[in-house]
């Protein structure tokens, strides 16, 4: 039965190669859709990570919940002894230390509210690969009260690097304090938002400000991002849960969270189309040529076969038409998906960004299994539906087609 059905398929050359060609497509759609998708999904990740987030952050216990009122409350102050402890997973690349708290900056006309980091800028410049410097030069550890400032910062007040500009802030005692600082470098992240409020200054420098050698949170690199779960775990062995609570950056990041569901959705609505799309399509096609062979299937039934006979070879020759059709449709989404890759698609910048980025098509296993598996599916589908009818007809019926 596999040999005969075989040969029936090139006995209709030209509609087997436009049901073939039908297969191809809607797997060859699913794979690069698929692919667009998730780069959406990888690159905003790791621009949320090596922006701001990092691999996840370390706080003091009930910081989330009570920090925002009342900041200071929710320092750590062994951060300097507690850092070399946590560099001994094996996964972890390094810990950074930050202090955050709110000001303003005034440029001698114009004052303006800020979220402000004190941070470690090397360790910060290593980890934030994300960030641009648009103008003037990252921030370094030897810049002695210099600051780092977001692209709407730059704007609203008017600052270019080699300016000077004055940071207010509340110390941790209650008392205010002023602090001048020199403009290095202007920047720009994948968050207008945050290029619009934030600037970063040198930990010490913070610390300085705020009267503090403390600080508010120890921020992971990782080795990748797959080592999360496992550092997440060995801190919560190793650190006391009522002293310390841990975030990763999945938690820190509601924007990226609603962006995978929202896409996750849209894709899911893609696949169904497509699986409509070609089952229509085939089922079209395979109609057509069982109608036109219903002569010979009476011939088939007089000598002796079954109409369930009849009825299975054409499900074997769908089958063999879906795993060819899916086959093609996936050798040529892998080809079409490395090619754009190398070339690139430029991207006008998504929501709430200054800046565009250039996407990729990412060949992934199981998105390319699930392609086939639908290209298949769809092919086996249209046949069970529209093949039991002209099978079934009676033999007399039938052989007149012949005549």
């Amino acid at each position: 039965m596999l040999r005969l059905a075989f040969l029936n398929l090139f006995r209709h050359k030209v509609r087997t190669l436009i049901t073939l060609v039908s297969i191809a497509f809607g797997v060859a759609a699913l794979i690069l859709a698929g692919g667009f998708v998730e780069d959406i999904f990888i690159q905003l990740r790791d621009a949320t990570i090596h922006s701001r987030t990092g691999y996840l952050q370390l706080y003091r216990a009930g910081y989330f919940e009570f920090g925002r009122r009342e900041p200071y409350d929710y320092l750590i102050d062994s951060a300097p002894a507690l850092v070399p402890k946590l560099l001994k997973q094996r996964d972890t690349v390094d810990v950074l230390q930050r202090l955050n708290f709110t000001g303003l900056l005034n440029n001698s006309k114009v004052d303006r509210s800020i979220i402000a980091e004190g941070v470690e800028p090397d360790k910060e410049a290593r980890l934030g690969s994300f960030i641009s410097i648009i103008a003037g030069e990252q921030l370094k550890d030897s810049d002695e009260n210099g600051m780092l400032i977001g692209e709407g910062v730059a704007k609203s007040l008017q600052l270019a690097p080699g300016d000077f500009a004055n940071l207010v802030a509340t110390t941790t005692d209650g008392s205010m304090n002023t602090l001048e600082v020199r403009i290095v470098g202007v920047f720009r992240s994948f968050s207008k938002d945050f290029d619009a409020r934030a600037v970063r200054v040198p930990l010490t420098t913070a610390q300085e400000l705020l009267n503090t050698q403390a600080v508010h949170s120890l921020v992971f690199s990782l080795k990748d991002v797959s080592a999360v779960d496992g550092v997440v775990a060995w801190l919560k062995r190793g650190l006391p849960a009522k002293k310390y609570e841990i975030k990763t950056w999945l938690e820190l990041d509601d924007f990226y969270q609603k962006t995978v569901a929202l896409y996750d959705r849209q894709f899911g609505v893609l696949q169904v189309i497509i699986l409509g799309i070609v089952l229509l399509s085939v089922a079209n096609s395979v109609s057509m040529t069982a109608n036109e062979r219903v002569g010979e299937f009476g011939t088939l039934r007089a000598v002796g076969h079954t109409s369930g006979y009849v009825y299975q070879l054409l499900l074997v020759e769908n089958t063999i038409l879906g795993v060819m059709g899916a086959s093609i449709g996936l050798g040529l989404g892998v080809g079409l998906a490395l090619l754009i890759s190398k070339i690139g698609i430029p991207m006008p910048p998504p929501p709430n960004a200054n800046a565009g980025y250039t996407a990729l098509i990412r060949v992934l296993p199981m998105t390319c299994v699930v392609a086939f598996l639908i290209g298949f599916a769809a092919t086996v589908m249209s046949a069970v539906l529209v093949c039991r009818g002209p099978t079934r007809r009676p033999i007399a019926e039938a052989l007149r087609q012949n005549i």
